[in-house]
C-alpha cells in the first residue's frame, strides 16, 4: 500500500546506525570511499505532528557546531524527503541523535546524517511503500549530490561509485585483512563547499592519465596488495589544489609520505587519512603524527564492513 492514504502508525520506532567514512583516498576523486568505525546512532518516534530533535555528542546544544533541534534539521529533512518522493504522508518525528563523528573534518559527518535519514524513512515506511538498497543510494544522492560520499556509509567496506543514465550505483569490495588506518584529526574544521570551489573546471591531460592509474591501482592495493599503498595513493586532481585551505594538512601529509606511509587527505579535510599495511607502520604514523607541530588527535580505526543498519524497536504493547 502506498500513497497519501498510506499512514505510519504513531508510536513506531526505528533505531539506525551509521559510519564515518572517508572519500577520494587520494586519486579516487568523486570515485572511492571507505566506510570507518565511528559511529552515529539515532532512534526515530513517529508521532502526531512536529519534528523535535534531541542531540547528545558532537553537534549537541552548547557546543561550537551545534545542530538545529527541528525540522531543518539534515537528518529529518532527509527522513521527510524520502517521505515526499514515495508520496507518503509524513508523521510528526521525535528523533533522539547520539553522534561520533566529528563534524567539518573530513569523516563523512554531512553524508551520515543524510544516510541516517533515509534508513531511519525506510524503517518508518516497513510495509507501507518499499525502500530498497538502490533506493536508498538514490535518495541519500539527491540529498548529498555526490554518491561516493554516501555509499560507503550505506554498504560499507570499500565502494566504487558512479553514476550513469539510471542514476547513481556504487560496487561494494572487501578490504585486505593486512591493512590498517589511521585517522588524524586537527581542531580546527574545513568547509566542503571552500575546498570544493579551490578545484579547477579544468586539468591537464597527463595529470588525469595519471590519477586514472593510481586509482586503478588503489583498488587492487587495498583488495590485494597493500605493499603498493604507498604509490597507489599519489594524486595529481585536488589536493595540491587545495593545499592552500589547510597547510597543517598538507604538510602532514607531506610528512607522513616522506616516511613513507600511504597518507592522503580525508575526503574534503582537514583530517589525514593512512592507510598502513600492517600494525608496526600504524603506530609510527601515529608517532609522526603526536609529534606533528600542530595539534593533531590519532585515533586508529577498523573498516566498518557492515555499512549502515536499520531495525525496528519494539513497543511496550510488543515487547
Amino acid at each position: 500500500m502506498t500513497g497519501a492514504a498510506a499512514t505510519v502508525p504513531l508510536g513506531r520506532r526505528v533505531r539506525v546506525r551509521v559510519p564515518a567514512t572517508s572519500a577520494n583516498l587520494g586519486p579516487g576523486f568523486d570515485t572511492l570511499g571507505l566506510a570507518l568505525n565511528v559511529h552515529d546512532e539515532l532512534e526515530v518516534e513517529a508521532v502526531a505532528e512536529g519534528v523535535r530533535v534531541a542531540v547528545t555528542g558532537v553537534g549537541e546544544a552548547g557546543t561550537e557546531l551545534s545542530v538545529p533541534t527541528d525540522e531543518t534539521n539534515l537528518v529529518a529533512r532527509s527522513i521527510l524527503h524520502v517521505f515526499d518522493r514515495v508520496g507518503v504522508q509524513a508523521p510528526g518525528l521525535v528523533l533522539e541523535a547520539r553522534n561520533s563523528i566529528p563534524h567539518g573534518r573530513g569523516m563523512g559527518s554531512s553524508g551520515a546524517a543524510i544516510v541516517s535519514g533515509v534508513l531511519a524513512a525506510k524503517g518508518l515506511l516497513e510495509g507501507i511503500a518499499p525502500v530498497d538498497d538502490d533506493a536508498v543510494l538514490r535518495f541519500a544522492t539527491e540529498l548529498e549530490g555526490h554518491p561516493d560520499n554516501v555509499a560507503p556509509a550505506i554498504f560499507g567496506g570499500l565502494t566504487i561509485a558512479w553514476v550513469d543514465e539510471t542514476g547513481p550505483r556504487q560496487k561494494q569490495l572487501a578490504v585486505h585483512r593486512g591493512v590498517s588506518l589511521l585517522v588524524a584529526v586537527p581542531e580546527g574544521t574545513m568547509s566542503t563547499q571552500l575546498a570544493r570551489s579551490l578545484q579547477p573546471e579544468a586539468v591537464p591531460h597527463a595529470d588525469a592519465v595519471f590519477n586514472v592509474s593510481r586509482s586503478a591501482l588503489l583498488v587492487a592495493a587495498l583488495t590485494q596488495s597493500p605493499e603498493l599503498l604507498l604509490d597507489a595513493t599519489e594524486d595529481r586532481l585536488h589536493q595540491s589544489y587545495r593545499a592552500s585551505a589547510m597547510p597543517q594538512t598538507s604538510a602532514l601529509v607531506q610528512a607522513l609520505r616522506a616516511a613513507g606511509h600511504a597518507a592522503v587527505v580525508s575526503g574534503a579535510g582537514p583530517s589525514v587519512l593512512v592507510l598502513a599495511g600492517d600494525p608496526a607502520a600504524r603506530l609510527d604514523a601515529a608517532r609522526i603524527v603526536e609529534d606533528a607541530p600542530d595539534a593533531w588527535s590519532a585515533r586508529l580505526l577498523a573498516v566498518d564492513i557492515r555499512g549502515g543498519t536499520v531495525e525496528p524497536i519494539p513497543t511496550s504493547a510488543a515487547a
